[in-house]
């Protein structure tokens, strides 16, 4: 049996990387079929990315944490340290940079749905580029299982 911190460390990677997968390619799409408010779908969307963003951040930090505790500057030659290392950069990239770019768009909006304003032009395109990064996020996590799984 894994030692607790073991344990811990490979409940945060699954957490991490079930919940990017979970949040991005099952609970967002429903939300957007079955709400017929779209903008209520949006900011509830909005509310579940920020949230496995932070979580994201936790367990990132985390791992790395758990990572050098155990093997010291060996760490830098294990390509699991920099899957997370990527993964954490884009994970704070989105969650203070994109996501509040995208939120200040939404706001200067109001009333109107941000799709409907004049912004509609910009928010699509940084909606865009954050759906780059969360795809390239998400595939990183399926490799960051895939090498903690080989470790």
């Amino acid at each position: 049996m894994k030692s607790l911190p073991h344990l811990l460390a490979a409940w945060a990677a699954a957490l991490w990387v079930g919940g990017l997968w979970a949040i991005g390619y099952l609970a967002a799409p429903v939300l957007f079929y079955h709400l017929d408010d779209r903008m209520l779908a949006g900011n509830l969307a909005g509310q579940m990315f920020r949230w496995i963003g932070w979580m994201g951040i936790v367990c990132g930090t985390g791992l790395l944490l758990h990572r050098f505790w155990f093997s010291g500057g060996r760490a830098l030659k294990q390509s699991f340290v920099w899957i997370v290392v990527v993964m954490l950069l884009l994970t704070l990239g989105q969650q203070f940079g994109i996501q509040p770019l995208m939120q200040e768009l939404k706001d200067m909006a109001m009333p109107r749905d941000v799709m409907e304003s004049m912004f509609r032009d910009r928010f699509a395109a940084w909606h865009g580029v954050s759906s780059a990064v969360y795809l390239l996020e998400s595939l990183l996590g399926l490799w960051l299982v895939a090498r903690q799984a080989s470790r």
